[in-house]
């Protein structure tokens, strides 16, 4: 059997209060419904949704449920679909068969799957254009986003077809290139294959004859997330910061209601959460609804990733000073998962970023 989860973390949180929720109307379904769509070679299903009196030329996003969970389900959890209500944008949301992925993952790992003009994501891109041209939607305002397998795919349609993306979000994801099969994929769960940024950069630029400009991109990760380990988020962002022509040292930092924030400006964000596991961060006070992979963390990832794109006015919500309760986090790392030191040679730079923010922060201590 693989060996679940090499980051083990212990809090002491004695002044712990529980804050009541705001009140909100919960959503009672979710509003998307299927259509058809054509070439569909990787035997997926189109859903899709339009709020009433959308204009031509509304932005669309694209969103990528993860291991276990359906389109609607993931909306639900989300509040994709409110969103989209409040800010005036479709919605299109693909779903895995069961025929396909006995657990409706999509397959990030499988190479018929995950090059250009092949499998699913070929099917994924067809809805793109199909959403589209149908409903005269900008082109130049399409957004992609995913949990778990669905981040990953995120990652796969953002290499395989980035000029169809202004932008991306991954959560709880993994690098486009971290596996090629079932093996690979689970290794790369457990642990991030090492590479330098640009040799994860190259993955992408291999992947389709476009050169640029890339989507921006943003990153969210629970640090306890036991499922798909943190060190895949340091990847992700060498990838990204590659692409984009970034330094990953020139990050600024901010700590945002509990999650630190890497900044490059409007190319790349990272959200690291200290205390989330494996799943989506909402705030149902706001948006979405908790559910299985669907994390009550009293920040809106949706929402903030809505803001990144443009999409959105930013929130005005100041940098947190850092609050003298906050907990302390014990960190017991592997060698694949360590602490910044000149003695391990084979330590990326971006994982080191991550670290060191964390520890600024004061969200972790060696």
């Amino acid at each position: 059997m693989w060996r679940r989860l090499v980051t083990l973390m212990r809090f002491d949180r004695p002044n712990l209060k529980l804050r009541p929720l705001k009140p909100r109307p919960a959503p009672a379904v979710t509003g998307l419904a299927e259509t058809a769509f054509d070439p569909n070679p990787g035997n997926l299903r189109m859903f899709q949704y339009l709020p009433r009196g959308l204009k031509p030329g509304a932005p669309l996003v694209v969103t990528l449920h993860g291991c276990g969970q359906t389109a609607g389900g993931y909306d639900l959890g989300t509040g994709w679909c409110q969103l989209a209500n409040q800010l005036g944008f479709a919605v299109l949301a693909p779903e895995q068969k069961a025929v396909n992925n006995p657990h409706t993952c999509f397959d990030w790992f499988n190479p018929e799957d995950i090059t250009r003009d092949s499998g699913e994501a070929a099917s994924i891109a067809a809805m793109v254009r199909t959403m589209v041209a149908t409903h005269r939607l900008d082109a130049g305002r399409v957004f992609i986003t995913g949990l778990s397998a669905g981040g990953a795919m995120t990652a796969v349609m953002l290499a395989t077809y980035p000029e169809l993306f202004a932008g991306g979000a991954i959560i709880a994801g993994l690098p486009f290139g971290a596996a090629q099969n079932v093996r690979d994929a689970l290794e790369s769960m457990r642990s991030a294959p090492l590479r330098t940024p640009s040799q994860w950069g190259d993955l992408v630029r291999a992947a389709s004859p476009y050169r640029g400009p890339w989507p921006r991109m943003s990153i969210w990760h629970g640090a306890l997330d036991a499922t798909v380990n943190i060190n895949n988020v340091q990847a992700l962002a060498a990838q990204w910061a590659d692409l984009q022509g970034l330094s990953l040292t020139d990050a600024q930092q901010e700590l945002v209601h509990g999650a630190v924030r890497l900044s490059w400006g409007e190319k790349l964000e990272v959200y690291t959460m200290p205390m989330l596991g494996h799943g989506t961060p909402i705030d149902s006070g706001d948006v979405g609804q908790p559910g299985p992979f669907i994390l009550e963390a009293g920040i809106s990832s949706s929402r903030r990733i809505a803001e990144f794109w443009g999409l959105a006015t930013r929130s005005l919500q100041r940098a947190e000073p850092r609050p003298s309760a906050l907990p302390e986090i014990e960190v017991t790392l592997t060698a694949a998962n360590s602490a910044p030191s000149d003695d391990n040679p084979g330590q990326s730079k971006a994982e080191k970023l991550i670290w060191r923010a964390l520890k600024a922060a004061g969200l972790v201590r060696r």
